[in-house]
């Protein structure tokens, strides 16, 4: 028997135990994130607690909810702290370049239509517009081939043109 063979029951096992840890404590710790950062991003603090849940599963105890909630304390904190630097960019930005009068509810405008968007699509316009990337460039750093990156794009810009529009 080889190692592939010789493995793969164990792999087996740790996808059956992982099923049973997230069956057993997912809804404690979707509460848990519920009571610290409200229902709208409660599902990403579980979706990333049990990513590291996964990516450490051998090292999880066998009391596994104390351990799970430790998890998700520390993705909570890490995502306040992104919350906080990514609010003092803006301020920093805001300070820094003051608009004319008219750029100004323009600028306004153009903040609400990038916040309609679904963040796949802000993301796609952001790399390209303000980061300054070109396609190929944004593609790899969204993770995706160029040909994708350029259909979100597209897509992308659309959206925007109809948020803008519909402000009208």
């Amino acid at each position: 028997m080889n190692s592939v063979t010789r493995a793969r029951p164990n792999a087996a096992g740790e996808r059956e135990r992982f099923v049973a840890l997230y069956e057993s404590h997912g809804a404690a710790v979707l509460a848990y994130a519920r009571r610290r950062v409200g229902a709208d991003e409660a599902d990403d603090v579980l979706a990333e607690t049990f990513l590291v849940a996964w990516r450490r599963r051998r090292e999880v105890p066998d009391d596994a909810l104390p351990w799970l909630y430790a998890v998700a304390g520390n993705v909570v904190r890490n995502r306040l702290r992104a919350e906080r630097r990514r609010g003092a960019l803006y301020a920093r930005m805001a300070s820094t370049v003051p608009p004319a009068a008219g750029e100004a509810a323009q600028d306004l405008k153009l903040g609400e239509a990038l916040a309609r968007l679904k963040a796949i699509d802000r993301e796609a316009l952001l790399l390209t517009a303000w980061e300054g990337l070109e396609p190929e460039r944004a593609a790899r750093a969204a993770g995706c081939s160029r040909a994708t990156f350029h259909v979100r794009l597209h897509r992308a810009r659309t959206r925007l043109a109809q948020a803008l529009e519909e402000q009208r």
